[in-house]
């Protein structure tokens, strides 16, 4: 038998490749797909079928082009209008050899949303594995509320149908092999933990002990966060995103090229860390760290015009191009050649942030009242507390708050570490924000210096 698990960093993405006899299915591919190929020519198998638990929507899903490459049919659930594959139904089997696959509709993430329920004949027939796609976390439940508040109870209802009358009635032992793990913007609080099984989630899971009226009850109360991104990546998904069998070339780009492209509109990405954006960085810049882009991008970002990657040194380009890719943000202009450095030798316009340490800032608070923004999640300001008087916009909402935030005055901004800070402070800078200060080491920093917060 062949299983693998296949994980996407940043995306916190799971998808899966089984197989059997020389046919083998891949579960929830993701964009760059050359993986899926390498794995099956390596275990002698051929790719015949690829299953898509839902339409995804926090990143472009690959089941286009890995079909493009192999031949394999797509397979996913019947309640959307695909513009493409073969739908699927409650009690559909596949086999690959000894395998077996059965499709469970499992609405409630979305409408179309299937769990595919793996058995091998020649152990018995038991359920051995449940693909569970975005139903089912470990740890925690897949959000409900696509569809806006209207439907948040009727979408609540069936989800918990969904875990109960099917999922968790295959027994105790049967493995979940979730869509994601922890730190996916699909999830909250999604446990740590590649595998689960239905027993211990049954046992475990916060939103499984609770009653079906409990539990409808919870999630109708609940507001995660709604990249914009996310749209886009609902209509890539439901009609076909472009496909593209590989990454594009980064081309290098002088100061001449860079600045006509930022007069035809282009979006500068900086890259570095917060310090180095501070100290100096091309006006109208977005500051995003390395590994933030795959949860922070999609807020901030386009897929219509051009990207201009920026970075001190210009060392492992693919990296971020790849996460800006499974995002579907194909249209990288290029990179400055020669680093920042080379806007610095160019003599461009260079724009500033200021940055203060969590000592400073208590100096600040005690001298008077600045302007203090919080723009950690809510959830982290609930949990682990906020200092006192500090207002509180998430970063990824930033620009839909403005009013709230004062342009004459200096803006202290912290978060958990600085990061968000930055990305914050950047934001800001672009609305024409004069003083804005990043507090370096952000909650962390206040905390491990012990001085006082508020819930």
């Amino acid at each position: 038998m062949l299983f693998e698990r296949i994980f996407s960093e940043g995306l916190a993405h799971n998808s899966y490749i089984i197989g059997a006899a020389g046919k083998a299915a891949v579960i929830d591919p993701r964009r760059d797909c050359e993986r899926y190929l390498e794995i099956a020519a390596r275990n002698n198998c051929t790719i015949t079928h690829i299953f898509e638990t839902h339409r995804n929507e926090d990143y472009v899903i690959g089941s286009l082009a890995l079909a493009e490459r192999c031949g394999a049919g797509i397979f996913h659930g019947a309640a959307l209008d695909f513009a493409y594959g073969t739908a699927v139904h409650d009690g559909d089997l596949f086999t690959f050899g000894s395998l077996s696959v059965q499709v469970l509709e499992t609405p409630g993430h979305t409408e179309e949303s299937i769990s595919l329920v793996l058995r091998d004949r020649e152990s018995g027939g038991t359920p051995f594995m449940v693909f569970c796609g975005d139903t089912l976390f470990a740890g925690d439940i897949a959000r409900t509320d696509f569809f806006g508040e209207a439907r948040k109870e009727e979408m609540a209802e069936k989800i918990y149908d969904s875990i109960t009358q099917k999922i968790l009635t295959l027994g105790d032992g049967v493995i979940l092999c979730p869509a994601h793990g922890a730190g996916s913007v699909c999830g909250g609080e999604i446990a740590d933990h590649p595998f689960t099984t239905a027993g211990y989630e049954r046992s475990t899971n916060p939103f499984l002990l609770m009653g079906r009226e409990e539990f409808v009850s919870a999630r109708k109360t609940e507001s995660p966060y709604l990249p914009p991104y996310f749209r886009t990546m609902e209509r890539y998904n439901r009609d076909g995103p472009p496909v593209l069998h590989h990454l594009p070339l980064i081309r290098p780009l002088t100061v001449p090229e860079l600045n006509s492209l930022r007069h035809a509109g282009c979006q500068v990405l900086d890259i570095r860390g917060p310090t180095a954006f501070a100290g100096g960085h091309i006006p109208g810049s977005i500051s995003l760290w390395r590994n933030g882009i795959s949860s922070y991008a999609g807020w901030f970002l386009t897929c219509d015009d051009p990207i201009v990657l920026i970075d001190d040194f210009n060392q492992e380009t693919e990296e971020i191009q790849r996460q800006l890719f499974r995002l579907g943000y194909d249209r990288i202009a290029g990179i400055l050649s020669g680093g920042m450095g080379t806007w610095y030798k160019s003599g461009g316009e260079t724009g500033t942030t200021k940055t203060c340490s969590v000592r400073e800032l208590r100096q600040h608070l005690e001298d008077g009242t600045p302007f203090l923004l919080d723009v950690r999640d809510i959830r982290n300001r609930r949990a682990f507390g906020h200092i006192r008087g500090s207002h509180h916009v998430y970063v990824g909402e930033l620009p839909r708050h403005l009013d709230e935030i004062p342009v004459n005055e200096p803006v202290f901004v912290y978060c958990d570490a600085g990061f968000k800070g930055s990305l914050a402070a950047s934001i800001l800078a672009r609305h024409g924000y004069q003083t804005v200060i990043n507090v370096l080491g952000g909650m962390t920093a206040w905390k491990q210096a012990g001085f006082p917060t508020e819930h």
